[in-house]
């Protein structure tokens, strides 16, 4: 007999223009009194900020805007958010923004009701009480965080990623509003879309992979392969900005409930080292991963290529997986997306000195664990390099 499979997910998930505008009814559903409304910058600047405060005024709330979130999020800015929380008496979370700003949401409401210290909760299922209500509405259609179960936080002392993975993470309600992500630039389109793609193929070929998660994972990559490029080219098809929500959202669901691997395992340690947003980071390893990885899940990766476009029932496993990864290398090329030697918060000189250290702390993470080929240390060195 199989152990139990479980499907994680937020209670509530709204999907359609205009889904943004009912954040005011679904807070006052919750029970909210006074919102922490946790935005990224540029939405401030925009009127977006405002125009979703307005709606929670207009349902009774008291509305306290916290805007210092930076790509990325700290334990720092994590920590700011708390104490505005508290000196707002905020009863619930909104977060406007990407993935830094509703991964720096979700803890801000764990550790208001939690406490101190915050690296105690990096790790798997160490949340012990639930946080204050969160309500998600993503911004751009790659990260997937209002539907998943994770946060990844910097600490920096240590300068390493922690990923926290707990149940009481999961928002309360998400709303994927894909007018929303109409402002994206191309290049920021480009690099969410293929983090959501290396979500839902890790998800897909995850060693610990269920019959749950594997329909969010397949319709993932279908979307993504219909609808990127034309999101990237033609900013005004809305018809590929849903699509991309949708796979967003859905790529999301999936890594969730099937966890991610390499890719993120060695990508967290080059955002915390460089800086580089996490996104960019996921796009420019994944060709170079599903190389290495191809052989430890064949059958998997053929199905992903097919799914994808990338290859046909005429194909082979064999061949079926040669051919994704000439697709995915294909992809990266079009979209513009750089090599890791050419990302230019990435020095030569100190990429050298931090690659043993990146690696080894990719491997602590724990998502290389489930990837179809479990890396040694030396093989994550390699891959690297070949990323350069």
């Amino acid at each position: 007999m199989t152990d139990p499979i479980h499907l994680m997910l937020p209670p509530t998930i709204v999907v359609g223009a205009g889904a943004s505008a009912q954040v005011g009814e679904h807070a006052r559903r919750l029970g909210g009194r006074r919102a922490l409304l946790v935005v990224d910058p540029f939405f401030v600047a925009n009127g977006l900020a405002a125009t979703v405060e307005g709606h929670l005024t207009t349902a009774g709330l008291a509305v306290t805007v916290f805007a210092d979130v930076e790509p990325d999020p700290t334990d720092v800015s994590v920590r700011a958010g708390v104490a505005a929380m508290a000196a707002a008496e905020a009863d619930l979370v909104v977060a406007v923004g990407g993935g830094s700003a509703i991964d720096a949401a979700k803890m801000i409401a764990v550790l208001h009701v939690n406490g101190e210290p915050l690296d105690q909760y990096q790790g798997y299922h160490r949340i012990p009480r639930a946080g204050a209500p969160l309500i998600a509405i993503p911004t751009t259609a790659g990260t997937g965080s209002e539907a998943t179960q994770v946060t990844v936080i910097t600490n920096t002392v240590a300068q390493t990623k922690m990923m926290i993975f707990d149940r009481h993470l999961i928002p309360s309600v998400a709303l994927v509003d894909p007018e929303l992500s109409a402002s994206m630039p191309p290049d920021l389109t480009a690099h969410v879309g293929v983090d959501t793609l290396t979500h839902a193929i890790e998800a897909y070929v995850s060693r610990v992979a269920t019959p749950l998660s594997d329909p969010f994972a397949l319709s993932c990559i279908d979307l993504v392969g219909r609808f990127l490029e034309r999101a990237w080219s033609a900013p005004d098809d809305q018809e590929a900005r849903a699509g991309m929500a949708l796979a967003a959202l859905q790529g999301g669901a999936a890594f969730s409930n099937a966890s991610v691997g390499l890719v993120h395992g060695m990508s967290r340690p080059i955002g915390a080292v460089f800086h580089v947003p996490h996104g960019l980071s996921n796009a420019v390893l994944l060709p170079a991963v599903t190389r290495f990885s191809l052989a430890g899940a064949p059958e998997r990766y053929a199905v992903v290529a097919r799914t994808f476009g990338a290859a046909g029932d005429e194909h082979d496993d064999q061949q079926a997986g040669a051919r994704l990864l000439t697709a995915l290398e294909g992809l990266n090329e079009r979209l513009g997306v750089p090599r890791l030697g050419q990302l230019e918060q990435v020095d030569e000189a100190r990429f050298a000195a931090s690659v043993e250290k990146m690696a080894q702390d990719a491997l602590d993470s724990g998502s290389p664990a489930r990837n179809p080929v479990v890396p040694t240390h030396a093989e994550v060195v390699a891959i690297y390099r070949e990323a350069w």
